[in-house]
């Protein structure tokens, strides 16, 4: 799983944004993203402040993203429209093996007509404490060949960031264990406890 080298960007974000983070102590650490689109995992999620913190981060720096979310929070009229706004994309759990293949379709569409489209997924799926990772974000990944950006938050420090990106090498245990290494001297969760390991969730 080779790194990817960024690129200076234009993306213009909101100074409103950056103060208001800045008022609650927090910073955002991004240097761009590769050319092109891209799938970023959002790690560690356990807490529902990862949105409002993750949501501020995004409208700061301007990056171009969308983010899949369970569809049940699309279903409340106020609340389901703002997901929407926000570039949310609602996802029933008994349909994800076609959410992978039309993500990836998207991906590449996007990719070939020159645009710079980011796709945001929480691994984990759930803010409760879990025994690993979905892995639709890798399939979709690998299927539009495209990098992986590592997102992370970290309450300790109250920072928010996505430095890394990585190409897909098609070996997903060897690259979570190389994501792993990465998250564990960046990434600490609002309540770490909860926190999912960097494993491929085990089949029910």
């Amino acid at each position: 799983m080779a790194v990817v080298a960024t690129t200076v960007t234009t993306d213009r974000g909101s100074a409103w944004m950056r103060r208001l983070l800045g008022l609650f102590g927090w910073r955002v650490c991004y240097h761009g993203t590769p050319p092109g689109c891209g799938v970023i995992v959002a790690y560690p999620h356990t807490s529902n402040w990862d949105f409002v913190v993750g949501i501020v981060a995004k409208w700061s720096i301007g990056i171009p993203v969308a983010f899949l979310g369970k569809d049940s929070l699309f279903r409340a009229p106020v609340l389901g429209r703002f997901m929407r706004w926000c570039g949310g994309i609602p996802v029933r759990r008994n349909s994800a093996n076609g959410v992978i293949a039309d993500m990836a379709r998207r991906l590449q569409s996007e990719t070939e007509r020159g645009a710079r489209w980011w796709l945001v997924i929480a691994p984990e799926g759930t803010r409760k404490a879990g025994d690993g990772w979905r892995s639709g974000f890798y399939h979709i990944a690998c299927t539009a060949r495209v990098p992986i950006g590592l997102a992370y938050f970290n309450f300790q420090r109250r920072e928010i960031g996505v430095t890394t990106f990585l190409m897909p090498s098609g070996d997903i245990q060897a690259d979570l264990r190389q994501i792993e290494c990465w998250y564990a001297e960046h990434a600490v969760g609002r309540y770490p406890a909860l926190a999912a390991p960097v494993r491929v969730q085990a089949r029910r």
